[in-house]
């Protein structure tokens, strides 16, 4: 057996199958994707909390996840359950009163890593374990319906990623870039876990794109495809960002662009063919993977509403393509520390400045490896246009090996080269996605080590993780400081909203606990 199901609680999980049409619709009462939708708008149309009276917002629950010490997960929610991951574990949890329903734990998993959250798809939920199984789990139990091996551990691969879940399929991505890997991303049957087609982010000898790797040898190229993807019904097209190429630090053995590495790919939902590509890093030696979220949205450029991909990138610029063709419209820098680059051309390349290779005694670059933006959810609002982005200000002293190094998965022990970081400062950003103008800032206290992401609202605001372990609301219009809740504890997850029988709440995970709120109600007298 490799797994158990610990039952805690008989509450009844509504009945009730969760249609691909109803993720088209997300987000509403539910929250059905790790990006709320497939768009990665991140936004919802509640207004019960608003900006005249979040004020009053106040904890609900709290549910502590055992064992829990960073957890990532965004969570789903479906008639009014929850599910939140954790390293190898589902926990189901009523969403109304924060009791447990089920856990699922995978009792053999042979290591663990991070888990950003689940799937779900008819009256099945799906996540990976850090081994790379999808697991389809039966909604109102946690019972096993089936799971799927979808790489090989031995080969530097884990997962960690939500996956995502379209039609009749479940699309993955694999974690391991700084091991030596060959990234690929992979659409599974929804119903069996038959894989359906596989896209490599690497190509081999001999396929088109690996000229641009010299002769380094594109197996253990990296591109690892760790964050979940975004999608457009209409196209049909599955937008995935890739990760850096391997080695991270030293670029020598691996002359080129290094496709398709520091890109994001279109690829046909039905095939998984490639539909266009674009690379925002070229022949990247900083550690800048494209692991930013694709945001999709649909804006008046150029005297026409473009269907358009937004990305702020960890290389600090923010980038608008045309998601139908993949062209390069135009990219503006929105980090004030960066120096690595003059700006971007007519074609979208990077006009890099000289002397911003990493060398072994250092050299201090900006952005840091970190990245302006990384994979903390930015969010969009139709309403004000404006997309919200956590950004951080920080440089990075580059250290490279001068070599290139055997693939990690094949020593005993290892470890990627320690780059020192300079004290970074994080900010919540609000840009005007076409012109790049900055209409105003949040500037957060704390170290510079959170990771947590933003929801917006058609109330009018702005949920997002500071870096001190707050949960913060702000005007979405003005940025001004509505709210806030002090969780004491290490932020590395994105909030969401949703609604229980008519009343809206709001939660995010934090280092080990799940904390969730809601308006003040006063007890009425009997």
């Amino acid at each position: 057996m490799r797994r158990f199901i610990f039952f805690l609680s008989c509450v009844l999980i509504v009945s009730g199958q969760v249609q691909y049409q109803d993720i088209l619709r997300s987000p509403s009462e539910s929250w059905l994707t790790y990006h709320g939708d497939y768009r990665a708008h991140r936004y919802s149309p509640l207004t019960q909390i608003n900006s005249s009276n979040v004020a009053h917002l106040v904890p609900k629950w709290t549910y502590q996840v055992n064992g829990a010490h960073r957890l990532e997960a965004t969570p789903i929610v479906y008639k009014g359950v929850m599910y939140v991951t954790n390293s190898n574990e589902v926990d189901a949890i009523d969403a109304q009163s924060g009791k447990s329903i089920w856990i699922y734990r995978e009792a053999n998993a042979q290591q663990d890593s991070v888990n950003r959250g689940v799937a779900i798809l008819g009256n099945t939920v799906f996540f990976v374990t850090a081994d790379a199984y999808l697991v389809a789990l039966q909604r109102s139990t946690g019972g096993v319906l089936w799971q799927k091996k979808f790489a090989d551990t031995k080969k530097g691969y884990f997962a960690s990623l939500a996956p995502l879940a379209l039609k009749d399929r479940v699309v993955v991505g694999v974690s391991g870039g700084e091991s030596g890997m060959r990234g690929y991303v992979a659409a599974l049957s929804a119903s069996t876990g038959e894989e359906l087609w596989r896209f490599y982010t690497v190509p081999a000898k001999g396929e088109p794109g690996s000229e641009t790797w010299g002769e380094f040898d594109t197996q253990y190229g990296g591109a690892a495809t760790w964050m979940t993807g975004t999608y457009d019904p209409d196209l049909n097209l599955v937008y995935w960002a890739t990760g850096n190429p391997w080695p991270d630090y030293y670029g020598g053995g691996r002359r080129g662009d290094n496709l398709y590495s520091d890109s994001v790919v279109a690829l046909d939902g039905e095939t998984g063919k490639l539909k266009w590509y674009f690379q925002f890093t070229p022949h990247d030696t900083h550690d800048w993977d494209a692991q930013s979220i694709p945001v999709l949205a649909d804006l008046p450029y150029g005297g026409q509403v473009r269907k358009l991909l937004l990305h702020p990138n960890r290389n600090g610029f923010l980038y608008a393509l045309d998601r139908v063709s993949g062209q390069y419209l135009y990219a503006h820098k929105f980090v004030d520390q960066l120096d690595w680059a003059e700006g971007i051309d007519a074609k979208g390349r990077p006009i890099e400045k000289p002397n911003i290779e990493p060398i072994a005694k250092g050299r201090r670059v900006c952005p840091s490896t970190r990245g302006a933006s990384n994979w903390m959810s930015p969010s969009f609002s139709p309403e004000t246009k404006l997309l919200y982005v956590p950004t951080l200000e920080q440089c990075d002293n580059y250290i490279s090996t001068e070599h290139t190094p055997e693939p990690l998965h094949n020593l005993a022990a290892g470890g990627a080269e320690g780059i020192p970081t300079e004290p970074g400062k994080f900010y919540l950003r609000a840009l005007d996605p076409i012109t790049g103008e900055r209409k105003w800032q949040y500037a957060m206290t704390g170290p510079g080590t959170m990771w947590a992401g933003t929801v917006a609202t058609a109330g009018g605001l702005v949920f997002f993780g500071d870096d001190d372990g707050q949960l913060i609301a702000v005007d979405a219009r003005t940025g001004k400081d509505l709210w806030h809740y002090s969780m004491g504890q290490l932020l590395t997850a994105s909030p969401i909203t949703f609604s229980v029988r008519g009343k809206q709440y709001v939660s995010i995970a934090s280092a080990s606990d799940v904390f969730t709120f809601g308006l003040f109600e006063p007890e009425v007298a009997p």
